[in-house]
């Protein structure tokens, strides 16, 4: 997922400030993730759990992804796509409930752990944090190319 942040803001960093702060937020995201799932270069302790805060936290900055991507990003993009013409609206018309199959999914894990004691928490986290960084990684890749589609050659 890193790798694929990486070359997302290689590609379009620069080209425009609202996709610049998406992919901003996305890295934020992704570092949150890698920090609660206990990948390199942050430790796990012997499969130990994150603290509720850290949780709290990762919930938060994901919300904020879904809703900016939700009610920001996502109407600007399909305003564009439908000025480009319908070969581009067509294919962002495709991608968007692809996109929301991924909400539910980060919605789920919210709702489950956004507030939950850490003595209830978690026989199921693991399983849940796995689910939710495979909904966020094809998340990322539908919007990659939904903002590919802004930058490629189609005509109307």
């Amino acid at each position: 997922m890193l790798t694929r942040l990486e070359k997302a803001q290689q590609k379009w960093g620069g080209s425009h400030s609202v996709i610049d702060k998406w992919l901003t937020e996305r890295q934020e995201l992704l570092v949150l993730f890698c920090r609660i799932a206990g990948f390199s270069p942050y430790e796990k302790k012997d499969h130990a759990l994150p603290d509720q805060l850290q949780i709290q936290n990762f919930c938060q900055i994901l919300m904020d992804y879904l809703s900016a991507g939700h009610f920001e990003i996502y109407d600007d993009i399909a305003k564009a796509c439908e000025e480009k013409g319908p070969e581009s609206q067509k294919l962002a018309s495709a991608l968007y409930p692809r996109i929301s199959e991924t909400t539910d999914i980060a919605l789920d894990f919210n709702d489950k752990y956004a507030e939950v004691d850490k003595d209830d928490l978690l026989d199921e986290f693991d399983k849940d944090l796995s689910a939710l960084g495979e909904a966020l990684e094809l998340r990322f890749e539908l919007e990659d190319e939904l903002i590919d589609n802004l930058y490629s050659n189609h005509t109307s």
